[in-house]
């Protein structure tokens, strides 16, 4: 069995203090990301390798993008779920600085429940159910035509390169160039 990542007597728990993050930081900076159950002891910080993981990845990093998430992405994660499912670090890798726990949240916090009260299973999503709906709670015709137009525009829309597949490296192909 494998031992604890740390003495759980010695470590601390609680909200990370501006200098542990400077801490955390500097040595990432200077060393890089390596094997995080040795970082802790390496920077001087009393925490668990994997409290430094998570807290330098969900939010010291740089590049993350912090704030509310734009339409464009909610739309974006939808159509992703709808193709992925709950593969939330797949989906994240397709919106720029937004984690995978980010995304996972704000679906089960914000777009799963709006999917819920316009009547529609989060759960069995299904391409423009969401549009049709509000279509139909719609009795003008320029709100129809401007879906119309939108549904023409989507089409036109660049491709999102979702070849999303997975495999091992291939020792073949290494071979053949010997």
């Amino acid at each position: 069995m494998r031992k604890p990542c740390c003495d759980k007597g010695e470590t601390n728990k609680g909200a990370w203090s501006r200098e542990e993050d400077q801490k955390l930081i500097d040595y990432i900076l200077k060393h890089g990301e390596g094997c995080w159950r040795s970082i802790p002891k390496a920077a001087g910080l009393p925490r668990c390798g994997k409290s430094c993981r998570l807290r330098y990845i969900n939010y010291l990093k740089p590049g993350l993008k912090r704030g509310n998430f734009g339409e464009d992405e909610e739309d974006l994660i939808i159509r992703l779920h709808t193709l992925l499912g709950n593969r939330w670090s797949l989906i994240a890798g397709r919106l720029p600085g937004r984690t995978d726990n980010e995304v996972k949240n704000y679906w089960n916090s914000h777009i799963r429940k709006k999917l819920i009260q316009k009547g529609i299973d989060p759960n069995k999503p299904h391409n423009y159910q969401l549009a049709r709906i509000e279509i139909s709670s719609c009795s003008s015709t320029t709100a129809k035509s401007k879906f119309l137009s939108s549904k023409n525009q989507a089409s036109k829309l660049p491709d999102l390169n979702l070849d999303l597949t997975l495999s091992t490296p291939s020792t073949r192909v290494e071979e053949s160039k010997a």
